[in-house]
Formats: C-alpha cells, structure tokens, sequence
C-alpha cells in the first residue's frame, strides 16, 4: 500500500473568496471524492488549527492499494476538477509518498 501526504498553502483571498472560505470548499470537495473513485481506499483532509511561520493551511491523506492505482487517482476526471480548483487557490504545494 501507499500513503500520499499532500500539504498546501493558501492565497490570502482568490476566486472572490476568502482563504478560509476557499480551504473549506477545498475540504468539501475532497471529502467528495470518497466512494467516487473506486482505487482510494482513504482520506482524510484537515485545516490547520494552529498556525505558526511554518505551518501549510491543509494536509490530506489518502492510502491506495499501488502506484497504479495512486496514477488512476491522479488523472480522474474528479481529482482532476479539485486539483484544478485547487492550483487556482494556492500559493504552494508539497507531497510525501511512502509505501506502508
């Protein structure tokens, strides 16, 4: 199995939205995908509550079955649609993938 750990950091304000008001539609969007895409076997997304220089805004975590299925994952069209929403509201973005 594979654990995918994604953190980003937020614009203060895009889309006509605060960041607050964006990482809470990010958080929705991908407590969505859970039971749409067959290959994620789990999610689990949070914002940040307690914020210093080095904190990210939000951190998911999702575990699939292989690089296979995480490369599936990647390229729905549903990931596709957050992962869009989600370069139109962010300042940055780092990953870790690990195998368990």
């Amino acid at each position: 199995m594979i654990k995918h750990v994604v953190m980003w950091k937020f614009k203060d304000s895009a889309n006509g939205k605060s960041k607050t008001e964006n990482a809470l539609e990010m958080k929705a969007k991908l407590e969505n995908l859970v039971g749409e895409i067959d290959v994620l076997r789990s999610l689990e997304v949070s914002i940040n509550d307690l914020y210093t220089d080095a904190s990210y805004d939000m951190v998911l975590t999702t575990t699939f079955d292989s690089e296979a299925d995480m490369k599936i994952y990647a390229s729905h069209p549903l990931h596709v649609d957050v992962s869009n929403f989600c370069k139109s509201i962010r300042t940055s973005r780092v990953t870790v993938d690990y195998y368990l």
